[in-house]
């Protein structure tokens, strides 16, 4: 007599090895459960990513100020001239408005020239990243938002509520 066959679950499937592309924040993860593994201080490596960043931000700040003299320059040389006169009186005033227009952005960007030179004075210094009003470590994503500030947020928060007020 034939046995009749019982409905057996099926095998298990060999697991084949497959490599996951890792990214930059699991492999940030992974170096803080290794340095915890290892006995590391996360705290150390935190400081050689936040120097790394500065460096970063070293590098862009560079490159913003060769940019914006770069166009100061060229903004000079092809300025129109005050002496050109249009005999209609509407060319007259757009080429005025023109001129008033580049003035102002000029005299924003060379606001900005200021803080770029100031920021990386601190940089050189070793002063950079701090709250000029509380002293605390600025957050490195604020730090590459807006490489030339000089206030965490909280106290920027602040600053402005006291401005609002004041306007009031």
């Amino acid at each position: 007599m034939k046995k009749k066959k019982t409905p057996k679950s099926k095998p298990a499937k060999k697991k084949t090895s497959i490599k996951k592309k890792t990214g930059k924040k699991e492999i940030a993860k992974k170096k803080r459960i290794s340095a915890k593994k290892t006995g590391v201080r996360t705290e150390k490596i935190e400081k050689q990513q936040r120097e790394k960043a500065i460096k970063h931000i070293k590098t862009i700040l560079l490159k913003q100020k060769e940019i914006l003299l770069g166009e100061a320059g060229s903004t000079i040389n092809t300025m129109p001239n005050v002496q050109t006169l249009y005999p209609d009186l509407g060319d007259q005033a757009s080429m005025e408005i023109d001129r008033n227009f580049l003035l102002r952005l000029r005299g924003r960007e060379q606001k900005l020239l200021k803080k770029i030179d100031e920021a990386l004075e601190k940089i050189e210094s070793g002063n950079f990243g701090y709250c000029e009003v509380c002293g605390r470590e600025i957050d490195i994503r604020r730090l590459i938002a807006r490489p030339v500030t000089t206030m965490c947020i909280e106290c920027k928060i602040e600053q402005e509520e006291e401005e609002r007020l004041r306007e009031l």
